[in-house]
Order: C-alpha cells, then structure tokens, then sequence
C-alpha cells in the first residue's frame, strides 16, 4: 500500500469570487468587485493543498464535461496530483459562489453539480485507488451515501479523516472509522444538536469522541484548534499568528497537511500544529488552491 499518500474523495468546484463591503441582508443588493473564477471545491482543494506538500495524492470526483471541469483538471495536474479517478459527465461542473468582506471572512453558496452524482458505485469500482491509499480524506459536498460507500471500502491499515461539512448527522458506519472526525466550531455544533449545552470546545470534542471516532480535531480559528483521543486525553494546539487577507480554502489546507502528516507517522497533536502553520500561510494570500504554499514555504513562516 505505497502507491499514494493520501486519497481525497470529494467535490470539484469552480469559485465563482466576488469582493464586498459588506453582505447584504435580506432584499438588499451591494456593489462588489470584478469576478474572479478560480478552481476549488473541498475535495479538488484538499488533493492540491496535499500535493503542494509533497504528497503523492490521487483525487477521485466528478466533474461536467464543460469548461469550469477543464479548468478543475489542469489545476489538479499542475500541482501534481493523480486523475485517475476524476470522472468527467452526468452533470455541469458543481459552482461555489464566494463573497469575501474586508476582513478576510467568507460566505459561500454551493451549486453542486456533478458532485450530486458521485456514487457509491463510482467508489466501489475506485477499489484500487483505495487499496493502494495510506490515508483516505472525505468531506460532505458530495452524496452521504457515497461518504458511506469510502468508509465501507477503506483497506486494512489505512486511515479515514472526514470533515463533515456541509455538517450533516452522521451514520455510525462512517462515525466509527473517523480517525479523527475534523469539525469547526459550527460544525461540532450542528453534529452534537441538544447535546452541545456547553460552550467549551473541549466538552464538543469528548462528547463526538464519546459517538465512535478514534480521535476528533476542532479547529477554532484565530485561537488554533484541540486534538482529542481515546488514549491522549485533550490537548490545545496553539495558533499561528498572522494577518488574515482570504479565508476561502484554510480548512481544506489544514485538513490536507493533517492527512498527510498522520500518514507519515506524525502523532495527531504534531499532525495539527503543522497543519495550523499551513492553513496560516494560506490565509494571507487570496483564493482557494492558488493560497496553498508548499512544504519550503511553510518551513519559513
């Protein structure tokens, strides 16, 4: 099981980028600034931000066969990673519309397109990419029932890190071989429902470890993130300090470098703290994939 350091299964989206003062709240329209289109999607973002690392990464979506799936393809080939699994047809290519305020905070609407048609039918004849895949990384942009179809199809000795966003309840199917389970602190909150009376992210991780993960991750943003396992206890992760320009795709960086990293040998806490410097040189440039920095830029922050 050497052929791939990480196997992202996932959405593959265009961003459609717009610039704003302000949101606007209900029936009001704002001037923006021009529009950008970049390639992204959580699953397309977290098999670049891999590979920019040095991760031998394999990526396995659906796209359209139309122009915004082209521009998917060549920035997943330019970073380097394997499309091998990269479906083409069954819908236009899935649309993320982006709006980003002057502090560097995002809002996002997502068209999903050809992600809706990912399958677990395309997951079961993808068994090769998954037997030959030391860690396996998913998100919700596509269908739960093809979430559930890669927890299923996992090989013996490989590792499964999900983040469930768009938050969703989860099946214990998927629950259970969560190693870790990632969550902001909206996502934990939408995942835990009434069982989330506390405000502390502390209580959010031991109560969804206490659900089957073997290990949870919360990130909290400006104040770094927690690891929490059934044999390391809780332990805080500190954050990387710098000035914020762009949010959009910081998840999917730390998320990424995280997979990455566990697959290496790297224990979870040390798997975050690289992670937290990743997603922190991702948020002081613009956009998605074209934020993430490479494993020497990283070395330097």
């Amino acid at each position: 099981m050497d052929d791939y350091d990480l196997l992202v299964v996932g959405s593959a989206n265009a961003d459609l980028v717009i610039g704003v003062e302000r949101r606007p709240a209900a029936g009001e329209t704002v001037l923006g600034s021009d529009l950008a289109v970049h390639p992204g999607g959580k699953g397309a973002n977290q098999a670049v931000a891999a590979a920019r690392l040095g991760a031998r990464t394999a990526l396995l979506a659906r796209i359209g066969d139309d122009a915004y799936g082209r521009l998917l393809l060549d920035s997943q080939r330019t970073a380097g990673v394997d499309t091998v699994g990269v479906l083409v047809g069954g819908a236009p290519t899935g649309v993320a519309l982006i709006t980003v305020d002057p502090s560097g905070d995002n809002s996002i609407v997502v068209s999903p397109g050809a992600n809706g048609r990912l399958t677990p039918e395309d997951v079961r004849a993808a068994a090769c990419l998954f037997q030959s895949s030391r860690v396996v990384s998913a998100q919700l942009e596509i269908p739960l029932e093809t979430v559930v179809a890669v927890a299923g199809s996992l090989a013996p000795g490989s590792r499964f890190v999900l983040n469930p966003s768009p938050p969703l309840p989860l099946p214990a199917e998927v629950l259970d071989v969560c190693d870790p389970l990632i969550v902001n602190e909206h996502e934990a909150k939408v995942i835990l429902g009434d069982a989330c009376a506390s405000e502390e992210p502390e209580d959010w991780a031991r109560i969804l470890l206490s659900r089957g993960p073997k290990s949870v991750v919360v990130t909290l943003g400006s104040q770094g993130a927690l690891v929490a396992s059934a044999d390391g206890g809780v332990e805080r992760v500190a954050p990387v300090k710098v000035d914020a320009v762009d949010t959009t795709g910081a998840g999917d960086s730390f998320t990424a470098a995280l997979a990455w990293k566990l697959g290496t040998g790297a224990s979870l806490a040390e798997a975050a703290a690289y992670a937290a410097r990743v997603g922190a040189v991702a948020v002081t440039r613009r956009g998605a994939q074209e934020s993430f920095p490479t494993a020497e830029e990283v070395a330097s922050l």
